[in-house]
């Protein structure tokens, strides 16, 4: 199974990326939901993450509180980078779960023949970067983000705010492999994607059904 990392900033179109490419028959795992299934109530990690940004992100009921966590795990780049270093090494664990083959003695063919991991802290997810094949970088200015993000209904502060902590486009681009602009609002982005499907020959067979 070939594994391509997909990163992008806020707002970039990482996430229309893994999803167009998720329809054409890629496997695909977003790091975001995968870190979300973790917060089990009274778990270990839900536990550090409580005595780090404090036991108001947690529900009645004991498990996370999204928001709460966010407003306070994106204040500043230092917040951030200590809820990346408590969470990163559970989701790293659960990742190579996924992604690479059991240790048995039996040899079985990869169910789908491309992953895709959606990565939305690539900067600090470089330890995991050995269980991919290809690292692809979707990038666009941040003005153009910005306008998007408003758009979807996100507050200027409050993209302000996420966007900070988070790399140049320039530092985000310098760690793939290959770089795909995502500037304009059409479909070359997914143009794109397919000449990057056809230099691998991968997915030729599922294209060709969906289209």
């Amino acid at each position: 199974m070939f594994t391509a990392f997909i990163i992008g900033n806020i707002a970039s179109g990482k996430s229309c990326a893994t999803r167009y490419l998720e329809r054409r028959g890629a496997y695909r795992i977003d790091l975001d939901q995968l870190a979300k299934d973790l917060y089990v109530p009274g778990s270990e990690l839900v536990m550090a993450l409580a005595d780090r940004f404090g036991f108001e992100i947690l529900s009645s009921e004991g498990g996370i509180v999204p928001q709460a966590l966010a407003e306070r795990a994106f204040a500043t780049p230092e917040d951030s980078r200590d809820l990346n270093g408590i969470v990163y090494p559970y989701l790293i664990d659960q990742l190579s779960h996924r992604l690479l083959p059991p240790l048995c003695c039996t040899v079985m063919a990869p169910e789908h023949e491309l992953a895709v991991v959606e990565v939305s802290v690539a900067a600090s997810f470089t330890d995991a970067f050995g269980l991919a094949d290809e690292v692809i970088a979707i990038t666009a200015p941040l003005s153009v983000r910005r306008d998007r993000a408003v758009a979807r209904g996100m507050s200027l502060d409050a993209f302000d705010e996420r966007a900070a902590c988070q790399p140049s486009e320039e530092e985000l681009c310098a760690l793939a492999d290959t770089v795909i602009d995502n500037t304009y609002a059409d479909d070359r982005l997914f143009s794109a994607l397919d000449s990057w499907l056809d230099s691998h020959g991968l997915l030729q067979g599922a294209r060709e059904a969906y289209a």
